[in-house]
């Protein structure tokens, strides 16, 4: 197989995802709306079905940055931290939307006829979001081919530009 073939191949599961992943979300936030809800306010299928959205359109945003650097390049630090701190906050993020699902929720109790989405979860789900968005753009500014170095490199070196 061609290298050109192998990157039309990439580029269009790379679209596929992003158009999925984003369907899912829209389709998970706009259930109500469209009167697909079984349950009234966001339930848990309408969660699983966004978090499943949330993970496909992140994996096709990673994808899509390591499919357009040029070069092979050794991956650095940041870009680890980058891609572990994006995965910790897909955890967050299920672990948030799913609390009522795993026991750890505030809607289990047995005056609650079925878990729902409350504040706490809509936090938790806000700051899994948030930590992959920065998990994204640490990836996205670390080391390639074109730079030579990491966006970071600033922070280890002194006045004059040396280390």
């Amino acid at each position: 197989m061609s290298v050109e073939k192998a990157r039309e191949i990439r580029s269009r599961v790379v679209i596929s995802l992003y158009v999925v992943g984003i369907l899912l979300i829209a389709a998970a936030l706009s259930a109500e709306a469209l009167g697909l809800d079984k349950t009234p306010g966001f339930g848990m299928i309408q969660m699983v079905i966004f978090l499943f959205g949330l993970s496909t359109t992140t994996l096709a945003i990673f994808t899509h940055i390591k499919h357009n650097q040029r070069g092979e390049v050794a991956r650095s630090l940041q870009a680890d931290i980058g891609v572990r701190l994006a995965a910790t906050g897909l955890v967050f993020a299920f672990v948030a939307g799913l609390s009522d699902l795993i026991g750890i929720g505030t809607h289990i109790n047995p005056k609650f006829e079925r878990p729902f989405v409350g504040p706490l979860q809509l936090g938790g789900l806000g700051l899994g979001i948030v930590s992959i968005v920065a998990g994204v753009l640490l990836y996205r500014t670390s080391r390639s081919a074109r730079r030579g170095s990491s966006s970071l490199d600033f922070l280890g070196s002194d006045e004059n530009g040396t280390d």
